[in-house]
């Protein structure tokens, strides 16, 4: 835009004559430089050009504006009128007075960077650069205004799904560690709260409560009234223990308090006293109840050691005890309630000799594709079979292994059993689960890559299984380690997801490839929507950060479904192939899941 409020001085002429001469010019230029020319011959009709092209989002980008003589008041008000209409646009005065009239512009208009002036007698040469200079830096300032503006409006929507991202790992931690008839803490926070106490130096007591003919109350008053009643008897327990415990409802009509003693004697009087506020009459929808509830306790550093699964099931023992007692009473744990202490020695003496006579045992489980449901994968699964005790579980003797240095042997054998038969397989990896104690060995990463440059494998054919339980006591250096495990090529997995201290956090700390979401909550996806809440919740936290998901204990066809339309990308489970010895392993891998078959079963 040119605007010519009085005609030019002669001096004007000795370059381009008026602006009106100059606009005529320009527009020559126009087709090579796409500048388009308007020239008006007022301040008016400047301001109107001005608001128009802002109406019809057509702005311009350079305003020449002449000024003769003492005409700078007017030349302000115009300066600022298009400046209130179009702060952006870039403005040029024409004078022979260019200090002055900068001087005093400048300091009445906003953006004072965005005007110039160009002197008397004007050349055509600088006037012809002055504009294309400007047009090119206004569409420059307009291209990064709009990628600014893209930036910020993608930075508002990552924001906003980290902001629902976070959302639902808060609820989703809620659900999966809190009962969701009472809203107290499950048995998976009460398990964590245990094993942070055992740690501790504090002296700890654990009681499982059981309420005393539960079951008759439901069968005779309905399941509102059973139902309800737990809920009364959880706020009595909770307000009973207070600050100096911690309160859960661990299923059914069971309880588990932790408390903080004294002695023995300390632990036993305030068990008497939740017995004694636990037996009282209650009105429940109308219904008068008569509450009563026995004890079972356990001195949890002195009777069941630092094992809090051990603490728990002495506890439990104690509790059967005091029911069988005649109900109403509170029994401490002893050694005489526990048979399975003469097997736990049993066990710790015959995993001595279990590898030399060839009583242990690996099988394999695949790991199928969600979309194809081809075999990607097999885990192993140690197995030992003892002419003593038959088939023992991996729960039963792993723990006892980790308490000595046999686990260290056990895992040495496991991975040579799995490096000999990986270049039998086309192309699958086979997951490992590893200890906690194996991971926190010293050389745990040499250790590996060691054996598997031995045995001539790929490091991406074996993948790494930890508990979030091997990794928590040394957070950072678990991460570490992790890290280097991923750069030397291991995939690792975070194994039984949603049982331990899961968070946002620790997946985005430590370097993982793949979660595996616990059997225990597939296995409750069918009859309770809270378990199909966190499997939902675990698939879309994993997949928004890239991770696979391999849902463990898959055993019929309607859960295959829902765990694929949840986006769930690996699916593992008798439905597939219970494990198998290593010959079967490699038929399966060479012929594939017979899907004919699975929908048969289905």
């Amino acid at each position: 835009m040119i605007d010519e409020s009085r005609p030019l001085s002669p001096g004007l002429a000795d370059g381009v004559g008026t602006l009106a001469d100059f606009a005529a010019d320009l527009s020559v230029e126009a087709d090579r430089l796409r500048l388009i020319p308007t020239y008006v011959h007022r301040g008016e009709d400047a301001v109107a050009a001005v608001a128009g092209a802002v109406r019809d989002d057509a702005r311009f980008a350079v305003a020449f504006l002449d000024i003769c003589g003492p005409c700078r008041i007017d030349l302000r008000q115009t300066v600022a009128r298009i400046r209130a209409l179009d702060p952006d646009l870039q403005i040029v005065i024409v004078t022979g007075h260019a200090a002055d009239a900068s001087a005093d512009i400048t300091c009445d208009v906003r953006l004072p960077d965005h005007l110039f002036h160009l002197t008397r007698p004007l050349d055509a040469q600088a006037a012809w650069q002055t504009a294309r200079a400007l047009a090119h830096r206004w569409l420059t300032d307009r291209e990064l205004a709009a990628t600014r503006a893209a930036l910020t409006a993608k930075i508002a929507e990552l924001e906003e799904r980290a902001r629902e991202l976070a959302a639902n790992e808060s609820k989703a931690i809620h659900m999966a560690h809190h009962d969701p008839l009472t809203d107290a803490p499950n048995r998976l926070a009460f398990l964590r709260v245990l094993t942070d106490s055992l740690r501790g130096t504090d002296c700890v007591a654990m009681a499982m409560i059981d309420l005393d003919r539960f079951k008759l109350i439901n069968d005779t008053l309905g399941h509102l009234v059973g139902d309800e009643l737990i809920r009364i008897v959880c706020e009595i327990l909770i307000e009973q223990v207070g600050d100096a415990g911690f309160v859960a409802r661990l299923g059914g009509d069971e309880f588990g308090v932790l408390l903080r003693v004294a002695d023995e004697a300390d632990a036993m009087e305030r068990c008497e006293r939740l017995v004694r506020a636990c037996s009282t009459d209650l009105l429940v929808f109308g219904h008068p109840v008569r509450g009563a509830a026995s004890i079972g306790v356990v001195m949890a550093k002195v009777d069941g050691g630092r094992d809090p699964v051990d603490v728990m099931r002495r506890a439990d023992m104690a509790l059967n005890d005091a029911k069988r007692s005649g109900r109403g009473v509170v029994r401490r744990f002893d050694d005489s309630m526990d048979e399975s202490i003469r097997f736990r020695r049993g066990i710790e003496q015959g995993l001595t000799r279990a590898i030399a006579q060839g009583e242990m045992a690996l099988l394999y489980q695949p790991i199928v594709a969600r979309e194809t449901l081809d075999i990607v994968a097999f885990e192993a699964l140690l197995r030992w079979n003892t002419p003593d005790f038959r088939d023992v579980s991996p729960a039963m003797f792993v723990p006892i292994a980790e308490e000595s240095n046999l686990i260290h042997e056990l895992g040495d054998w496991v991975l040579d059993k799995v490096l000999m038969i990986l270049p039998r397989l086309p192309g699958q990896y086979i997951s490992v689960n590893v200890s906690a104690r194996q991971f926190r060995r010293p050389n745990f990463t040499s250790y590996l890559i060691d054996r598997v440059q031995r045995a001539g494998i790929a490091p991406d054919r074996l993948q790494i299984e930890v508990t979030e339980t091997a990794i928590f006591d040394n957070a950072e250096r678990a991460a570490a380690t992790l890290l280097e495990l991923r750069e030397l090529g291991f995939r690792i997995a975070l194994d039984d997801f949603g049982t331990g201290y899961s968070s946002l956090y620790n997946i985005r700390t430590f370097a993982l490839d793949c979660l595996k979401i616990d059997r225990s909550f597939i296995d409750g996806m069918g009859r309770e929507r809270e378990s199909a809440a966190i499997v939902h919740s675990i698939i879309h936290l994993a997949r928004a950060l890239r991770l696979e998901v391999v849902a463990e204990g898959v055993e019929t066809e309607a859960q295959v479904q829902a765990l694929r339309v949840a986006g769930c990308s690996h699916l593992q489970g008798h439905h597939f192939a219970r494990p198998l010895d290593a010959d079967g392993a490699i038929g399966l891998a060479a012929g594939g899941i017979d899907r004919r078959w699975l929908s048969a079963i289905g």
